[in-house]
């Protein structure tokens, strides 16, 4: 085992010296401070850093050097392969099988991890980090700070230029009180709970339904040991930095009533008016002003599906909010008052619907509202409930 780490280790400093996303100059051992306090270490666990060679290559070391002061042990870096995929179909099968199951006995000595942009499941470290996950071990802090992915426009608005998406990410890791939001959530989580929850919009959007004892998944920031003992699903252990969201999959044969969507696009085509009938958690009907073929022709093409009601997602973090002026969506609607309502498998969440090849469409809305049980937490997309 510790034979291997080494050889990977010392592999990974000689792979890739261009780079993909440009930052700006980040306060990359300030950041590392704030990762690794949320990680919550206790003395002598081991911590793998999972990095893509050409993405956030300057926040390694800082991390590296703050487990260490943080009093763990640190594993090194682990960089994903560049250009994963590209290898010849049959031959990058076997070598990405071989090597998932060669790096799932390699994670066993893993306790915690921290996977930087740009790792994702079409590499097989993070496959096999996922695998030791679902065991009920470990834990990782998961970063999907992508310019290019992270942020959603919003219907003829572009997204802002780089350097403010990066300078808002690295404020809202720095400065969200994450004792304030951890609150807010589970109020939140217990308002649900108890019984009905509502979204409702101008536009015509009225869905009601429950979530009775499914899986709550809080991105709150928390990613000690404590905390991810309790998981009950696999993001339970996959804490996210940056951290505002709640996820839920509804009982499905609750979710009933109709999504109205602003302008969108489906199939890679624009559709305006769009309205989805929704009953006991599946597609029944729909109606749009144009573009209405688009949408079927997207929902045939993933199978039934995409007829599935999947989640409903609320953002709670004050510093992602949309703003009012040039605005856009951060960090996948994980802002105080956004809010998701998407489809598709949900069985990562706990919930029913699963497929072999699984479709997700996430569906952010902006000026929605919400009530839980009466009580308004959201009113045309703006947060209404303080925090504790």
């Amino acid at each position: 085992m510790r034979f291997f780490l080494v050889v990977l280790f010392v592999l990974s400093c000689n792979i890739g010296a261009s780079r993909a996303q440009e930052t700006v100059d980040l306060d990359w051992s300030n950041l590392a401070r704030v990762i690794v306090e949320r990680l919550a270490m206790e003395p002598g666990e081991r911590v793998l850093v999972v990095a893509h060679p050409d993405i956030f290559h300057e926040l390694t070391h800082p991390l590296r050097v703050a487990v260490m002061e943080g009093g763990g042990v640190d594993l090194g870096v682990l960089h994903v392969r560049n250009g994963a995929g590209r290898i010849g179909a049959d031959r990058g099968q076997v070598s990405d099988s071989a090597a998932r199951e060669v790096y799932g006995n390699m994670f066993r000595q893993v306790d915690a991890a921290v996977t930087l942009p740009g790792v994702n499941g079409s590499h097989p470290a993070y496959g096999a980090l996922q695998d030791i996950l679902r065991s009920g071990h470990a834990r990782t802090v998961h970063i999907h700070w992508r310019q290019d992915r992270s942020g959603t426009h919003l219907p003829g608005q572009p997204l802002p230029d780089p350097s403010i998406i990066d300078a808002l990410y690295e404020k809202a890791v720095l400065e969200t009180d994450y004792e304030s939001l951890k609150g807010i959530q589970l109020r939140f989580e217990q308002g649900m709970r108890d019984g009905e929850v509502r979204v409702t919009s101008a536009l015509g959007t009225d869905l009601h339904f429950q979530i009775g004892d499914r899986p709550v998944n809080r991105q709150d920031g928390d990613v000690s040991a404590r905390r991810t003992a309790e998981a009950t699903i696999l993001i339970d252990r996959e804490i996210e930095l940056l951290a505002g969201v709640v996820r839920v999959a509804p009982l499905e044969e609750t979710v009933s009533g109709v999504i109205a969507f602003p302008p969108s696009q489906w199939d890679g085509r624009p559709v305006t008016g769009l309205k989805l009938m929704i009953e006991s958690g599946r597609v029944t009907g729909m109606t749009a002003g144009s573009g209405l073929e688009y949408v079927r022709s997207e929902m045939e093409r993933a199978g039934p599906i995409a007829l599935s009601f999947r989640e409903f997602g609320l953002g709670f973090n004050p510093i992602l909010v949309v703003p009012e002026r040039n605005p856009w969506i951060p960090y996948y609607g994980y802002g105080a008052g956004v809010v998701r309502l998407s489809l598709g498998d949900n069985s990562e969440l706990g919930g029913a619907a699963k497929a072999d090849q699984p479709y997700v469409r996430w569906n952010f809305f902006v000026n929605a509202s919400v009530t839980v049980n009466g009580t308004e937490w959201v009113r045309d997309g703006r947060l209404v409930v303080d925090g504790p």
